[in-house]
């Protein structure tokens, strides 16, 4: 299960405020080297949810052939319903041109996967981010990995209940949103071809 939660604030400067962040994304000007993640989120049509998993996961092989898939999900709830988010690593941008051109050259995947699934596309939406200097992505000890960390969705709940408590968080949270514009979290169930659980 993975737990998104993604805001906008008004200044630059972030805060990790709670201990569970097994890996912190950030966009801007932040990295150190070329490497970048892109986030890429579909909106699919209701009638065509199943079909579109289906067909990315006999598929999907041929998409990672040409660059490394992070991780892939559907939204459980939070936000729109059918849609999927995933995550693809780059090494730099002449990196991703170079897969995008070639995937664009890929008769394979081509007929196989984008011609059938593209009419059940409703909206597409993509993100540069970059991880902030001081994480890394690994894999979690569990067959479960999250941004924020959790067996369920209920201990999540408890989580936050229970970090609503700590005088520490509630003088974070206090301190910060005065520069919080909006925040939407979304429960993330990962599909079963996602390297990421």
């Amino acid at each position: 299960m993975l737990v998104l939660r993604s805001g906008l604030t008004k200044a630059l400067a972030s805060r990790t405020l709670a201990p569970q962040v097994c890996s912190s994304f950030a966009t801007g000007p932040r990295q150190y080297d070329g490497t970048f993640y892109e986030f890429r989120t579909y909106y699919l049509k209701p009638s065509n949810m199943n079909a579109f998993m289906e067909n990315l996961k006999k598929n999907i092989h041929l998409r990672t052939s040409y660059s490394e898939l992070v991780g892939f999900w559907s939204v459980e709830f939070g936000g729109r319903m059918n849609k999927v988010f995933h995550i693809w690593k780059y090494d730099n941008f002449a990196h991703r041109a170079e897969v995008r051109k070639a995937l664009a050259n890929c008769k394979e995947w081509q007929e196989q996967s984008i011609i059938p699934n593209l009419a059940r596309i409703d909206k597409q939406e993509t993100e540069i981010t970059y991880l902030i200097p001081w994480s890394k992505l690994e894999k979690p000890p569990k067959e479960v990995h999250v941004l924020w960390w959790n067996e369920s969705a209920d201990s999540h709940a408890a989580g936050r209940h229970k970090s609503h408590e700590d005088p520490r968080v509630v003088a974070a949270v206090r301190e910060s949103v005065n520069y919080l514009v909006s925040q939407q979290n979304m429960l993330l169930i990962p599909a079963s071809f996602s390297p990421l659980k």
